[in-house]
């Protein structure tokens, strides 16, 4: 749409995010609710009812009222959080409620100027591609959108407030006994990044000998101390400092919505997205003991491709974004599922990214084989072999960059070019998502534009160190992007 009608609005990897004022407006988050509305009555959404969550951001509480006005003007029973609420505890709450899908007003680890519109399905993961991209068709000029005033809306019992964290809570003594963890003694900083995060691992773990130190830990939407609220350097870089200062044994960090984790070892080094990942399937299949499949984008560790080998289980890779990776991981009824940004998911919770979940499975590996978090590293690597990791994000100036930069990489990649990098030969090139590069020691190349921000990323892996920049810098010269 255009004009008149309103700007057009593009759904991403989960929804839709843009710069509060300039095109996130009250308005157009109506509009992508009118859009969502209709998919939800095509999904038992007038029988089933829906969901609404938010974040810390700007205003967000106030565009999560007026996305369930329109919910309710279309005639769908809304439950709204009633306080800023975690992304999986958002998710959790639609299978709770047994509801048609979910809104959840974050734009997760973006810049302070940023808000979102995310969409969830009745499983509570995310939409699949296809249901997006319907969708995003469906969002009409703001002349066409239906509005019950919130006030009439609960004094009708259209939308009604209710507490997320109660049913996610009972919920998570399912899956895990914290008991232990809580019991162990152990000295931990909790950065929450601002964020929805806050007081939910004081909460869980309070009552034992195990203490819980948080920082950055009120409503602050400008994100102080961090560049944006995503659990890597240089954003948690305060909290790895706080870690040794302390004597710590852990840093457990959370993205701005809870649904990504990040950690730090004791002496204050960052734990990498790869390795995080390799550590939370070696814990689920070795100290639990659990099999099935293992979900992973093009963009993370061979590590797990290694642990699937060793322990006889599927590994599945898939397109980035968790709009690929839960439908592959329902579909494989999978023990793991995750992404390169810090999001992991788990058989037996929903088909969503759980920071909360993921930060006490690792407290719980920690426990369980009584190793410190540089040891579990140790450990992962004893089994795989050591792997080492980069990633460099560029941004984009215009549209006009984004295809000059996009008609080199296909022509280069269709030629069959580079045949070398960083002096490693080329075996193959996947252009499933991005141009990725598998190279002979066993690692990789990958060059992606961004699904959620005007972004070009360049990772790699290998298992020589001394090759990573290298690599990195190799890609930056096959985009045309000078280092």
């Amino acid at each position: 749409m255009s004009g008149s009608q309103g700007a057009t609005i593009t759904f991403g990897t989960d929804g839709w995010r843009g710069q509060i004022a300039e095109d996130y407006t009250f308005d157009n988050v109506r509009r992508c609710a009118q859009g969502f509305a209709r998919y939800l009555l095509e999904h038992q959404g007038r029988e089933k009812g829906a969901v609404i969550g938010y974040d810390r951001r700007f205003g967000s509480e106030h565009f999560a009222a007026a996305a369930a006005e329109v919910l309710a003007g279309n005639g769908i029973r809304v439950w709204l959080t009633q306080e800023a609420t975690p992304t999986p505890v958002i998710a959790y709450g639609v299978v709770h409620h047994q509801a048609a899908g979910a809104i959840n007003i974050t734009a997760s680890h973006n810049p302070p100027t940023d808000n979102g519109f995310k969409v969830r399905d009745s499983n509570g993961g995310a939409v699949d591609p296809a249901g997006l991209k319907r969708i995003e068709s469906y969002i009409p000029p703001i002349r066409d959108v239906k509005r019950l005033r919130l006030e009439e809306a609960l004094a009708a019992g259209m939308v009604k407030y209710f507490d997320a964290a109660a049913p996610y809570l009972d919920h998570l003594r399912d899956l895990i006994d914290v008991t232990p963890i809580r019991d162990a003694g152990l000295h931990i900083v909790c950065d929450p990044m601002w964020g929805n995060g806050i007081g939910w691992l004081p909460r869980l773990l309070e009552g034992g000998k195990t203490t819980v130190h948080e920082i950055h830990n009120t409503r602050n939407p400008i994100f102080p101390e961090m560049k944006r609220p995503e659990p890597i350097p240089p954003n948690v870089d305060a909290g790895l400092r706080i870690t040794a200062d302390r004597g710590a044994d852990v840093l457990i960090i959370f993205d701005g919505d809870a649904d990504r984790v990040g950690a730090g070892t004791e002496h204050g080094e960052f734990i990498n997205q790869l390795q995080m990942y390799a550590l939370l399937a070696l814990y689920l299949l070795e100290v639990r003991g659990e099999r099935g499949a293992i979900v992973k984008t093009l963009s993370t560790t061979t590590m797990l491709n290694k642990l699937g080998q060793l322990y006889n289980v599927p590994v599945y890779e898939t397109g980035v974004g968790f709009k690929y990776v839960a439908p592959k991981m329902m579909e494989t009824n999978a023990l793991i599922g995750g992404e390169e940004s810090g999001g992991f998911a788990f058989r037996g919770n929903v088909p969503e990214r759980d920071g909360i979940l993921a930060g006490l499975y690792l407290l719980d590996f920690m426990v369980r084989k009584n190793l410190r978090p540089s040891q579990l590293i140790e450990y992962l690597y004893s089994q795989v072999g050591a792997h080492y990791y980069s990633r460099v994000d560029y941004r984009l100036q215009s549209n006009e960059e984004r295809e000059r930069i996009r008609a080199g990489l296909t022509t280069d990649a269709r030629a069959g070019r580079p045949s070398t990098i960083a002096g490693m030969k080329v075996t193959a090139i996947d252009m499933t998502d991005g141009y990725k590069y598998s190279l002979e020691d066993g690692g990789w190349l990958l060059i992606r534009f961004s699904g959620t921000e005007p972004l070009i990323r360049v990772y790699c892996e290998t298992t020589q160190q001394d090759k990573v920049q290298n690599i990195l810098q190799s890609g930056l010269e096959a985009a045309g992007i000078k280092g």
